[in-house]
């Protein structure tokens, strides 16, 4: 006697029932995996782009904007910061390493950072294809953006002022693509970069247009006191530094220190809010698809009765029955698991196909070995919902029902 057999058979002849049981765990293992795929990647890139950052520091205002502005470039700046209290603080001893940030304009949504060979350290950034900037104007473009913008090295391009939108255009000098980075898995992927003179002398040669001559050039020597950058990504030089450098810069100075980590933490407390609710929301339906598929199995078996009973007398023992009923529960919740992680997969990659960047998209080809915990718990509820029919089954009294008592 071939139990697989049996039960596949068994399966087959209750397809509408089977089918809502393969649905309705699907439906749990789906949402359980979707929501471990996209926080997963989401924790995952928030790290990885944090990682060797120990602090930001820039204008007062919310922390977390001024982390989501600086690190991860899906925000508004809170503003900028004078550049001469900003060296000033480059060059505290409790400062190991300080890169500057210059924001404000865009080429066709795609964020230009001025900044200077810091930033190419701190990243690990490496080239395609070219070279760095040596002169202002050069920039060195994210992989990302080259295939996004058709950009490549040699091609040139006007930037819009603002962080989104190309309705104020930079007609004054055009930007120089000098390289192309290679893919780093990183925010650089979707960065245009450039030297921080270049940001200054596009927005002040923008300005003196409508002024005379004389007086262009009191503004640009009145600008060379006030120029300003928008944030500093700071490493520190000791772990002293952690509690005497924020406190420092957020109580003596106009500007303020936010910390990725605790700020990340904190994006993730109230991101957690939502997702808990739709995990205990999986859970719920994992339980119904658990009932379904114990009165599926409980009402399969009345009905199957005389026939359990026969295969008894040909010499089937009791403890073949009861896998019979057991691998049942088994099979219909491991087709809806499998089918629920499939529809996840291809779920967060529609997702991800509809997210402009590369940084914030998610993937469905990233399989993570916690999904085989949900595939697990997909078959122990198949188990948990077959042992009361199964025992049941085992139990049979083959004369009392061959009989019609």
């Amino acid at each position: 006697m071939n139990v697989v057999t049996i039960s596949w058979k068994n399966i087959r002849s209750k397809p509408l029932g089977s089918a809502l049981n393969i649905m309705l765990v699907a439906f749990g293992t789906g949402i359980l995996t979707l929501l471990l795929l996209a926080s997963g990647q989401i924790s995952d890139k928030l790290a990885r782009n944090s990682k060797d950052i120990d602090l930001v520091v820039g204008a007062k205002g919310s922390p977390l904007q001024l982390i989501l502005s600086s690190i991860y470039y899906i925000d508004f700046p809170t503003g900028n910061i004078p550049l001469k209290d900003a060296a000033q603080l480059m060059r505290n001893p409790m400062v190991r390493k300080a890169v500057p940030l210059a924001l404000g304009d865009n080429y066709n949504g795609t964020r230009i950072v001025g900044t200077d060979t810091g930033f190419v350290g701190l990243y690990g950034l490496k080239l395609h294809s070219g070279r760095f900037w040596h002169s202002d104007f050069e920039t060195v473009i994210g992989a990302a953006v080259a295939r996004s913008q058709q950009l490549k090295v040699g091609d040139t391009f006007y930037g819009a002022h603002g962080l989104t939108g190309s309705s104020d255009v930079h007609q004054s000098n055009a930007y120089k693509v000098t390289g192309i980075l290679e893919a780093q898995g990183s925010v650089a992927d979707d960065l245009i970069l450039t030297t921080i003179p270049s940001v200054w002398k596009m927005h002040n040669e923008e300005s003196a247009h409508d002024h005379q001559e004389d007086e262009a050039h009191d503004h640009d020597a009145h600008s060379e006191e006030d120029k300003e950058l928008t944030a500093l990504l700071i490493q520190y030089r000791s772990p002293m530094s952690v509690a005497i450098f924020p406190r420092m810069v957020n109580e003596t100075t106009n500007m303020q220190a936010a910390s990725p980590a605790q700020e990340s933490t904190r994006l993730f407390s109230l991101i957690g809010v939502g997702v808990d609710t739709l995990q205990w929301f999986a859970v719920l339906i994992m339980v119904i698809a658990g009932i379904s598929v114990f009165v599926s199995l409980y009402n399969a078996l009345k009905e199957r009765a005389y026939d359990l009973a026969v295969m008894r007398t040909l010499g089937a023992s009791r403890t073949a029955v009861f896998a019979i009923v057991i691998f049942e529960g088994l099979v219909l919740t491991f087709i809806g698991s499998l089918a629920g992680v499939i529809l996840a997969h291809i779920g967060i990659e529609l997702i991800g196909s509809y997210q402009e960047s590369s940084q914030a998209r998610l993937s469905g080809l990233l399989f993570m070995g916690s999904e085989l915990y949900i595939i697990a718990a997909g078959l122990f509820t198949g188990v948990v919902s077959s042992v009361i029919p199964a025992i049941r089954a085992y139990r049979t009294d083959i004369s009392g029902v061959l009989s019609g008592r």
